[in-house]
């Protein structure tokens, strides 16, 4: 029992599942996931139906052979694409694609449905482009593809670096980020473009983070501001700065 108690625990560290997420996926109660995990519990044989489909692994397999260990399986590869062991592998989601994005990002068959591409700039490894809309990042303008990397967590996260953030609320949105210097479940997404004003979101609402590794967008004339179009944006962001040092020290 204790090899698919190992096969469980190693598969959903795999996908970076907490317990409770991995349970909702499977129909079980996090308890019981835990027992497996435990060895306190054997895996029912309709659990481990749902597992074999969801990691492509036979069921054969799961009982009997150490997963994390086999070299040259599909787990293996994802692993050490991670590790940037392996070629480059860069999945684009265009504008069009972010309502599906935000049901199918933690779908695998919806990710292997996305074209993908590959860079000279950037290393070996697994990374996400994201066409963005708007201009609440000028002057990066709208149409603009961002490519970047999973970050994991909030200690990753770094103050006033660009990222895309993916939220059950605002959808997916390509912002700077501010964390709070008292409240760890929030953070302040600002704009480049001063005309738009930060707001704040809950961790709870992240689904996701990226942080930019590479911006890319098509050539555009260049374009000229006036003296006293400039002394408003720079007053605008005066203000902008005072309002976010007011923000963290809360």
């Amino acid at each position: 029992m204790s090899v698919v108690c190992r096969n469980l625990k190693f598969l959903r560290k795999q996908k970076g599942w907490t317990q409770q997420e991995f349970a909702d996926k499977l129909g079980i109660k996090r308890s019981l996931l835990g027992a497996y995990e435990e060895e306190r519990a054997e895996p029912r044989t309709e659990v481990l139906e749902l597992v074999s489909d969801m990691f492509r692994v036979s069921i054969d397999d799961l009982l009997r052979r150490d997963v994390g260990s086999q070299k040259d399986t599909f787990l293996e590869k994802r692993r050490q694409q991670k590790l940037g062991t392996t070629r480059q592998n860069i999945e684009f989601v265009p504008v069009k694609a972010a309502a599906g994005y935000l049901a199918g990002y933690n779908d695998d068959e919806f990710i292997e449905e996305l074209n993908t591409f590959t860079l000279p700039m950037m290393g070996a490894g697994s990374y996400r482009a994201f066409e963005i809309a708007g201009d609440s990042m000028l002057p990066t303008p709208s149409g603009s593809v961002i490519v970047c990397h999973k970050v994991d967590g909030w200690e990753d996260i770094r103050n006033n670096e660009a990222y895309v953030v993916v939220t059950s609320r605002e959808g997916i949105v390509y912002k700077r980020l501010l964390k709070s210097n008292r409240n760890k479940g929030k953070l302040t997404l600002v704009s480049d473009n001063p005309q738009f004003e930060p707001y704040s979101v809950g961790m709870d609402e992240v689904l996701e983070l990226w942080q930019s590794d590479a911006v890319i967008s098509k050539a555009a004339p260049q374009s000229r501001l006036s003296v006293n179009h400039l002394a408003d944006m720079v007053s605008h962001l005066q203000d902008q700065v005072n309002m976010l040092k007011k923000k963290t020290r809360n």
